[in-house]
């Protein structure tokens, strides 16, 4: 990997900037402790971003877009090579690198951004929440999504006395989703689609659970691991919000798939 190393080094060094924005962030495992605290939005120096960039290109996650805007985007494909876009000059000193282990292949594009297919256009904003705090007087689910994948979100049940509480946890550039009075029994016509499970009884506060993408085959697989409830993902499609920066909301970030 030294190869690729020196590569992200002259690249990030060529466009006179260290700190590279993440986005598009996914997590299907629980983030190790040098990841922790990783959002989009998160601003890193360049020994953590090419500490990430290494660890996509040899199958580990988590996996995000890394960025400096109008300058440079690098992110990994499904074949382990890495994607790299930036200008034509520094692509021609990256050309004129001698690299033994390293292969490159040229072409002129751009990045391939996602085509939104559904846009968020609420955001996460003291309306919101006196919204949220009229239904929570019953039982009301919320899920903060800060990336996509399994392991990309935090379950809460909302009340009145929490509820303050819960908005203040919540990370800038999230999608917020919330249900009031869902349908929580286990149905097997269920399992076919994606969901999330959960251990009764639900509590007020933060949840434990596990995400079901793409569904299950049996229901016994759900409940020989205690879950006893299960929610379609489906379900919490239909009040959703985007928690913002301290200026402005990024709705690019979250689309109808959940493949960034």
């Amino acid at each position: 990997m030294a190869d690729l190393c020196q590569v992200l080094g002259v690249a990030i060094a060529k466009n006179g900037v260290d700190v590279l924005e993440v986005g598009r962030l996914l997590v299907n495992e629980p983030l190790p402790d040098r990841h922790l605290g990783l959002r989009n939005g998160a601003k890193l120096q360049l020994s953590q971003a090419i500490d990430l960039v290494v660890g996509m290109a040899g199958g580990l996650g988590p996996y995000c877009q890394l960025s400096i805007p109008g300058k440079l985007q690098i992110g990994s494909g499904w074949d382990g090579a890495v994607h790299l876009y930036t200008t034509r000059e520094v692509a021609a000193d990256l050309a004129r690198l001698h690299c033994q282990d390293a292969t490159f292949r040229w072409r002129d594009t751009t990045p391939d951004d996602t085509v939104i297919q559904k846009h968020v256009g609420a955001v996460a904003d003291d309306k919101f929440w006196e919204g949220v705090a009229k239904v929570s007087d019953r039982f009301t689910l919320l899920c903060e999504r800060w990336a996509y994948g399994a392991c990309g979100c935090r379950w809460f049940r909302v009340t009145r006395e929490n509820v303050t509480e819960v908005a203040r946890l919540m990370r800038p550039r999230s999608l917020v989703c919330v249900a009031s009075d869902p349908a929580m029994e286990l149905r097997p016509e269920l399992l076919e689609d994606d969901f999330t499970a959960f251990v009764a009884p639900l509590m007020p506060g933060e949840l434990l659970y596990r995400a079901y993408p793409g569904g299950a085959d049996t229901l016994s697989e759900v409940t020989s691991e205690g879950f006893s409830l299960m929610l379609p993902d489906s379900v919490m499609d239909d009040w959703c919000a985007m928690v913002p920066d301290s200026d402005e909301v990024h709705p690019e970030l979250w689309h109808s798939s959940e493949e960034p």
